[in-house]
């Protein structure tokens, strides 16, 4: 063992070198010619993305003007208990000038009595606030998410629509900063931001922490830039009331949030002026997984769900007359491609390696692939702390677990793959916690 290592030690200073030696791109294309092709263009993109908002910000003249439509926040709510009182406080407190609707669904509300009493005993606080009001909506019999959004949309007076978690609290200035895109006639909807809750919790919660600021918060940065932004997450989204009436609210199955961004995007070819922007100033806090267990079981709920919608319910989208040829090519390749091919890719390169090339060169080439990964990870950690993080100061305590994002990003990519096989064999969506199973079973899809 201590000769192997000893060997793939050599080998990988050759290959570190060999850049010098046979050239750089000789070099690239014989090693990692799948980054190349198909990640480094996405992380370029996204690098310029970032670039371009810095810049944006920084120098573009702040225009003030009075801006303050109702807003309806639509709580969904379902066995959060008392949690759901940090959300609605959470609310109650912005600083927003206008007037803020806060609508609990608490569905299920039989079996979700605590929620129920939770939400309840929040309307005296609440209503005793100027420019703030609580309405409770029990229902009764369990439908699923996507009915409590429905149910909360048909009571909602607001010209902006929040659908968020029971269990996510926001910065007082949150729905400030998301309303002001709304001043834009042509911005349909915007994706909030979210940092974990528990972050510091274990190791498994600090990872998924950077994997919020890296993967989610940073990315959209760029993303919004050029008008691809891939998800308007489930937990913290904000929509124009008119265009989500328009378009028949949310849609019965799993993964809504998703889908009511595709259903959006749909009109996107025929109307190029529609815009989803994403605010990284509208903060959410969310709690994840404290187990591993636990985030390899949201992570299969997740994925499948991807396979889901991509190929069983919006396969006919894939076209340029109604996502228009930006937005068709970035969910080919960061949707379809990376989370549907890449990980079968990655695996079946992993086998190839080991089958056919001694241990030594396996654990060289591994070696280099990791660290290709972590000075990308450590290029948009940096470009996250200087220019990006409202908190720099909590989020450069997680600089010491950096080391480890490769690992992590390459479990949760194979297990991508494991999720993609579980819903096209096993149709998984059909047991989602999203909505009871005899609402599920009869979607279309």
């Amino acid at each position: 063992m201590t000769d192997v290592l000893r060997q793939a030690a050599e080998l990988l200073l050759q290959l570190l070198l060999s850049p010098f030696n046979q050239g750089f791109w000789d070099f690239i294309l014989k090693f990692i010619p799948y980054v190349v092709f198909f990640e480094l263009p996405i992380y370029l993109l996204i690098f310029v993305g970032i670039v371009r908002y810095v810049l944006r910000r920084y120098w573009k003249v702040p225009q003030r003007r009075p801006y303050r439509p109702l807003v309806s926040c639509l709580i969904t709510c379902y066995g959060e208990g008392r949690d759901v009182e940090c959300t609605i406080e959470s609310l109650t407190e912005q600083i927003y000038p206008g007037t803020i609707e806060i609508i609990a669904i608490v569905d299920g509300a039989t079996q979700n009595s605590a929620t129920l009493d939770a939400a309840m005993a929040m309307r005296a606080m609440v209503n005793a606030r100027a420019n703030r009001r609580l309405t409770v909506l029990p229902k009764w019999q369990r439908g699923g998410r996507v009915s409590a959004l429905n149910a909360g949309l048909n009571m909602a007076r607001g010209s902006v629509i929040m659908a968020l978690d029971g269990d996510t609290s926001f910065d007082n200035t949150m729905v400030a900063s998301a309303v002001r895109h709304f001043i834009d006639p042509n911005v349909v909807g915007v994706a909030g931001c979210l940092r974990v809750r528990n972050a510091s919790q274990n190791l498994v919660t600090r990872l998924q922490a950077i994997e919020y600021m890296l993967s989610i918060h940073a990315s959209k940065v760029g993303l919004s830039e050029f008008n691809i932004v891939n998800n308007i997450s489930g937990a913290f989204g904000v929509f124009r009331a008119a265009f989500v009436r328009a378009i028949g609210g949310w849609d019965s199955g799993t993964a809504e949030d998703l889908d009511i961004t595709l259903r959006i995007k749909n009109y996107f070819g025929r109307h190029p002026h529609l815009r989803i922007r994403f605010e990284p100033e509208a903060m959410g806090h969310t709690d994840v997984p404290d187990t591993f267990r636990g985030f390899l079981n949201q992570r299969l709920r997740w994925d499948g769900d991807l396979f889901y919608l991509y190929v069983r319910k919006h396969f006919l989208s894939f076209n340029p007359q109604l996502l228009g040829w930006r937005n068709l090519i970035m969910q080919l390749w960061t949707g379809m491609f990376f989370q549907l091919v890449m990980p079968f890719m990655i695996l079946s390169y992993t086998f190839y390696v080991m089958i056919f090339y001694p241990p030594a060169w396996v654990l060289a080439v591994w070696a280099l692939v990791y660290l290709f990964y972590l000075a990308v990870t450590l290029v948009f950690y940096i470009l996250f702390i200087v220019f990006l993080s409202e908190r720099p100061g909590p989020d450069l305590k997680l600089a010491v677990f950096l080391p480890l994002v490769p690992i992590f990003t390459f479990i949760t990519r194979i297990w991508c793959g494991v999720a993609t096989l579980n819903e096209w064999l096993l149709k998984s969506h059909l047991d989602s916690s999203m909505a009871p199973w005899w609402v599920l079973r009869k979607t279309k899809y």
